[in-house]
């Protein structure tokens, strides 16, 4: 995708969850850079600060956590058209607890810290926008908070196929399985049995 229809595609999401004016849009635009990462490229590492706001224009992406004893938990995906990067390790300049990984060849357009932050102080309009996208991410990770604790393997699993049915053809079912929380034999199981 050229840089010109990515911006088009990035003004689709933003005017979506707040309309901007062409100088605050225009602004925008211009801090975005073209980026490409190669299949299992680890783009953030634990430890250290998240610095780019990416959004998706072709490829895979996951966060995962890793446990000292190798365990990995995958806790999101991002596919196109869509934000990624390591939201809390960005938003608070702090080190990262998760790693930022591609699954496939990806592409994005990128910002840094620094260029949104003098927006954001430069265009108060933008803060409003950044709140708003802020608080859906939080419903939704409260909801997803819900289905860990409370569904079982199957009802995690027609959640998912509800929410997002695209990603079993998108994401390794080891990877899907991590992020529901179950082992990857249950998931095989449920993905033979369950219908929608």
């Amino acid at each position: 995708m050229d840089f010109l229809s990515a911006l088009e595609q990035l003004k689709k999401i933003m005017f979506a969850i707040h309309p901007l004016s062409e100088n605050e849009w225009d602004d925008f635009a211009l801090i975005w850079q073209p980026y490409e990462a190669k299949r299992k490229t680890i783009l953030t590492k634990t430890g250290e600060t998240e610095r780019y706001l990416y959004f998706v224009l072709d490829g895979v992406q996951r966060g995962f956590f890793l446990h000292d004893d190798g365990r990995e938990a995958t806790i999101v995906f991002t596919y196109p058209f869509s934000f990624s990067g390591i939201a809390d390790s960005f938003l608070t300049q702090t080190p990262s607890k998760f790693f930022l990984e591609t699954l496939t060849t990806s592409s994005f357009i990128r910002t840094e810290y620094k260029q949104l932050n003098e927006l954001l102080l430069r265009h108060h309009n933008f803060q409003t926008c950044i709140f708003k996208a802020i608080s859906h991410t939080f419903a939704g990770v409260l909801e997803r908070q819900i289905e860990i604790q409370c569904f079982s393997a199957e009802e995690k699993f027609k959640a998912l196929l509800k929410r997002s049915p695209h990603v079993l053809h998108l994401i390794p079912h080891k990877y899907l399985a991590s992020y529901l929380g179950i082992d990857a034999t249950t998931f095989s199981k449920l993905l033979g049995t369950v219908r929608l």
